[in-house]
């Protein structure tokens, strides 16, 4: 029975091909680690940089000013419309597309969007707010007044702005189909929004009023006048796990009432101690009913 008897050891003919050829990928393999090009240090550096910890601006009035940096975080409600929903409280997230996270260590614009569970302020849930016209920073933020959220994403040369526009065949949510939110890295009346008092019978009383930090807001979206919004039972398949899809849409109730859904707090940092949000701090105790009847009753015992 003949028996193949050579190998790439015998350095002839097409043997000696594959070893040369062999030897010019692992010289390729090795340039390319020597300069970080290789897809897994590609995608370690970009995850590296979205969760890379950041420090949230300190409110000392009790109100937001251009040019802090916050978090937007959707507080935590019951879900009447599906059993299944994501709970607890909701941050806006930078969310690459799974596939270009893997092939490139940089954030492609446009860039998706997604609510998470995420307490801690990192790169990817970390917004600056500016003006519209890029001026006056350090000036309080109004009810009524255009302004804009941009986040850096945990990069230091890279700034990337919420925007929307009208939704078409092409273009919408991934999961309601709705009005598409996104990150880009274009300056325009797109990335202008507007902050509206949470009330709608008080809502022109406010209009001009500080926004106060760490409390109950909605977010409009200025071309389209519709607001930002989570839908907590609708569930993406993002690069870092199951998270929540965001929209740009007005959920109504019967009263012609915003839904918790539409809902937004503009979260700061904590001044007790560093890289957290005013989030950490704890409840104060709930009054006990039955004990504050006791005390205000004349005839109790």
């Amino acid at each position: 029975m003949a028996q193949n008897l050579y190998g790439p050891g015998v350095r002839m003919g097409n043997w000696n091909e594959d070893i040369y050829l062999e030897e010019e990928l692992m010289k390729d393999f090795l340039e390319k680690r020597a300069k970080g090009q290789l897809l897994i240090q590609r995608n370690r550096r970009l995850k590296e940089n979205l969760l890379r910890p950041m420090q949230l601006s300190v409110s000392e009035d009790g109100y937001v000013r251009c040019g802090d940096k916050v978090m937007l975080v959707n507080p935590a409600h019951a879900e009447v419309e599906a059993h299944l929903f994501l709970g607890g409280d909701l941050s806006l997230c930078a969310t690459p597309d799974e596939i270009k996270a893997h092939l490139s260590d940089e954030l492609e614009v446009p860039c998706g969007l997604s609510a998470a569970q995420t307490g801690n302020p990192v790169g990817r849930n970390t917004f600056t707010i500016l003006r519209a016209d890029g001026n006056a920073t350090g000036q309080v933020l109004r009810y009524g007044q255009d302004f804009c959220l941009a986040t850096t994403g945990g990069f230091e040369d890279k700034m990337l702005y919420l925007s929307s526009d009208h939704r078409t065949l092409q273009k919408s949510s991934k999961r309601s189909l709705l009005q598409e939110a996104y990150l880009t890295d274009e300056v325009s009346y797109l990335s202008c929004w507007q902050a509206a008092f949470l009330d709608p019978q008080l809502r022109l009383e406010y209009e001009g009023a500080p926004v106060p930090a760490n409390a109950k807001i909605l977010i409009y979206h200025c071309r389209t006048n519709r607001g930002l919004a989570v839908h907590r039972h609708l569930f993406l398949s993002t690069y870092f796990g199951k998270e929540a899809e965001v929209a740009v849409h007005t959920h109504l109730d019967s009263h012609r009432v915003e839904k918790p859904s539409n809902h937004w707090m503009l979260v700061t940092g904590n001044p007790r101690k560093d890289s957290s949000a005013m989030l950490d701090l704890p409840k104060p105790p709930a009054e006990d009913p039955p004990a504050l009847e006791q005390a205000t009753d004349p005839g109790a015992q």
